[in-house]
């Protein structure tokens, strides 16, 4: 089964489970790292000032690995991994740009902007056309096309 499958039928099993309780899937994916497979599955919660437990990671990591084991979904030799996507996580997804427009993030480009590959700023949000707004700390407002950008990520702030 290729890993986009393995994704998705992960994500279909967790679906129920993780409605009712009260957890959503921020990211999933399944990878090689040297001769190790990982399925990285990540949890947080829908509200954004909640957070995420070791315990909720281990409710969670128990419920997949018995239907995991039920259905015999993957076939080589893997860890799973479940975790929060921790303070400084990564901007995947058009909702996680709406969903954190008002906080600090640092944004790496493929190619360079103006000079900048790397850009600091409050993340104004992403528009329909999957246009990224940051406004940097000289006040410049940055407009970003999604597939410019090589990694997004929150930034904590001390």
């Amino acid at each position: 089964m290729s890993k986009k499958k393995i994704t998705d039928a992960v994500e279909e099993l967790l679906a129920e489970f993780m409605d009712q309780e009260g957890y959503e899937l921020y990211n999933c994916e399944f990878i090689k790292e040297g001769r190790d497979w990982f399925l990285r599955v990540y949890v947080d919660r829908p509200a954004k000032d909640e957070y995420i437990g070791t315990e909720d990671c281990e409710k969670v990591s128990r419920f997949l690995s018995d239907r995991l084991d039920e259905e015999d979904l993957i076939q080589q030799n893997y860890y799973l991994e479940v975790s929060s996507p921790g303070m400084d996580r990564k901007l995947l997804r058009p909702e996680h740009y709406e969903r954190y427009a008002g906080s600090e993030v640092e944004i790496r480009l493929y190619k360079g902007k103006d000079g900048k590959k790397r850009i600091q700023g409050v993340l104004g949000g992403i528009d329909d056309n999957g246009i990224v707004s940051v406004t940097d700390h000289d006040g410049r407002e940055w407009k970003l096309p999604l597939d410019e950008i090589a990694k997004a990520n929150l930034v904590v702030l001390i």
